[in-house]
């Protein structure tokens, strides 16, 4: 890919054609990223290490742990940002290689029922991740977590947990539940600003 593909996908990402989609990507890329990248870590970072069970041994502590979290958050939420950006991605890549403008985007019909549906999808995409998240992590995080340890030693044994800064995890929860809901806020508020502009309620720029 030429430069000049290189410099129009990159524009398009960081400036999208409307002013609430503009919005979105400094929310997206500036509190969400760094709020999962710098917070994240500090507060899951050692969650393994600290984890421990009563008997405290090595072999259980990391069996009840892969129980207890069959998928690291911090790894969860890396995933569910890389995904909800590849439709806005595949679109800016599209508009670069057919070296479509910015304001043409809004402009053409067919261009802008394409961006709505990248829009539409990252919708999805950012409800499903929602769902998901509910049903590894619920809404809050329990001091102690009851561990099953039957196919360890082939016997019905449950083993009292303790689970690391559980309240600091439940803010963390709450918080990146809350950047999903407003990010699919600002993507409904996008698709409302580009239907108004097609009906002439706000000039295109």
């Amino acid at each position: 890919m030429s430069p000049n593909y290189m410099r129009s996908f990159s524009e398009g990402c960081l400036r999208p054609p409307t002013v609430t989609g503009q919005f979105h990507t400094l929310f997206f890329g500036s509190v969400r990223i760094f709020f999962l990248g710098v917070l994240g870590f500090a507060v899951y970072g050692n969650e393994a290490l600290h984890f421990s069970c009563d008997p405290d041994k090595r072999e259980v502590n990391l069996f009840c742990y892969n129980q207890f979290r069959p998928i690291t958050p911090q790894v969860f939420w890396a995933l569910q940002l890389v995904i909800v950006l590849v439709p806005g991605a595949f679109f800016h890549l599209y508009a670069a290689c057919k070296s479509i403008k910015q304001e043409d985007i809004l402009r053409k019909s067919f261009y802008s029922n394409f961006y709505i549906s990248s829009v539409f999808l990252r919708i999805i995409l950012e409800v499903v991740a929602f769902w998901l998240q509910i049903q590894l992590f619920g809404f809050k995080v329990s001091a102690i977590y009851m561990c099953d340890m039957g196919a360890l030693e082939k016997k019905s044994n449950i083993t009292r947990c303790m689970v690391p800064e559980h309240f600091e995890k439940t803010i963390f929860l709450i918080a990146m539940y809350t950047f999903t809901v407003i990010t699919v806020v600002l993507c409904v508020a996008e698709i409302f600003e580009i239907s108004c502009r097609r009906l002439g309620f706000l000039k295109t720029r």
